[in-house]
């Protein structure tokens, strides 16, 4: 009786299992996997968010399938205080980047379609093609010792076939932490355009750049020719992800711009999901942003220089270049499973790390850890696992 959107299995796998009964003996977990910035100790001025939010004005309804316009305007700013000219016409809001997937696959693709998704990468992307009855395929990205993280340009073409709708970056990517370069926008481009594609570019880890670099891409919006869709939101940004605002911007051919709008105008017209008092708050909250960003960033800036400096001290562990975003990628050279290694880091250090397969990197010997976690419980988690894996 129900829909075959969901193709995992829904049950509990070995490692979760084991989460939830230490959680429940009331073990102290050190989890390498926080990536919730409202439980890792970051310091909110909580009374001018809450009065952001409280504002009178929020007591009445007038919806707009765009969102806001003064919300938009607000939005508008943030890309204009980067140096980037973004229309408020060309923003349509969303209770979260998820929505703005759903919206856009809903709008690109029938059901069969196909998009073309990186790996590795976040399973949710996956899910949210799924639910909408569109077929994930998945492009590499490929790393080098020199130049990190790259897209794999050559087969992500090859990949297209006449069902293809989309191809969706993820900039900078998770956990991969790559930006896209100039030289991989202008490639994509020229793809995109001559197999009449959509770009998708998932921006929501844009602002957490570890070292800038002039090479890079921080935004995509109106950097191309193709039609093209960049996703961000409140939920990095501004770490609060409870607020629930997200956003597209749309730009790229004006003849497929236009179109675009006017159909995304109808279908957001159904479902107006996006809360009135977050509106009114956008522009004070945006303000906050600088605050809480300066915290997060030093926080990744100091976790990841402790990983790097203990890792070297191994014979067998290191850590793989990263441009950005929230997580650091480890490799560890021995005999031991990626499953394997997870359950016996649980079962006998208490310290939880996510494993290569949960974003698909398709070999073992890979961890995965958030740089975001609280300073003393990511230094203890790091040392356990040295301790029992790393080798002199």
């Amino acid at each position: 009786m129900f829909s075959n959107r969901l193709k995992s299995d829904l049950s509990p796998n070995a490692l979760s299992i084991r989460v939830h009964e230490k959680r429940s003996k009331g073990e102290t977990i050190f989890d390498l996997t926080e990536s919730n910035p409202t439980r890792v100790g970051l310091a909110y001025d909580a009374e001018k968010i809450l009065a952001a939010i409280s504002r009178p004005e929020a007591m009445t309804y007038t919806p707009d399938p765009r969102g806001s316009v003064h919300a938009r305007e607000a939005i508008a700013g943030y890309y204009r205080k980067q140096g980037d000219a973004v229309d408020p016409d060309a923003l349509f809001l969303t209770a979260s980047t998820s929505e703005a997937y759903s919206i856009l696959f809903k709008l690109l693709g029938n059901p069969g379609d196909e998009v073309l998704i990186p790996q590795p990468g976040y399973p949710l992307l996956c899910h949210l093609a799924y639910f909408e009855n569109l077929q994930p395929f998945s492009y590499p990205m490929r790393y080098d010792d020199t130049r990190g993280w790259g897209i794999d340009l050559e087969i992500l073409e090859a990949l297209i076939t006449p069902k293809s709708r989309a191809v969706v970056v993820v900039n900078p990517n998770n956990p991969t932490g790559n930006y896209l370069k100039q030289g991989e926008l202008a490639a994509l481009d020229g793809i995109c355009r001559r197999n009449r594609l959509a770009l998708i570019v998932d921006e929501v880890f844009s602002d957490f750049e570890s070292d800038p670099s002039p090479e890079r891409v921080r935004t995509a919006a109106n950097r191309s020719e193709s039609l093209t869709f960049v996703l961000n939101g409140f939920s990095k940004m501004l770490a609060l992800p409870q607020v629930k605002l997200g956003w597209i911007a749309v730009s790229g051919d004006p003849d497929r711009v236009r179109e675009a709008r006017l159909r995304l105008e109808i279908l957001l017209d159904f479902y107006l999901s996006v809360s009135t008092p977050v509106q009114h708050a956008a522009k004070k909250l945006i303000r906050q942003c600088r605050a809480i960003q300066v915290q997060i960033i030093s926080r990744l800036a100091e976790n990841s220089r402790f990983l790097t400096e203990r890792l070297a001290q191994t014979g067998n562990c290191n850590v793989l270049l990263r441009e950005g975003g929230w997580y650091a990628i480890l490799e560890i050279s021995d005999a031991v499973s990626d499953e394997d290694r997870v359950i016996q880091l649980l079962k006998k250090d208490n310290t939880l790390v996510h494993p290569g397969y949960f974003y698909e990197f398709g070999r073992e010997g890979v961890v995965v850890v958030s740089l975001l976690t609280p300073v003393e419980t990511f230094q203890a988690g790091i040392m356990r696992l040295i301790k029992r894996f790393g080798r002199r």
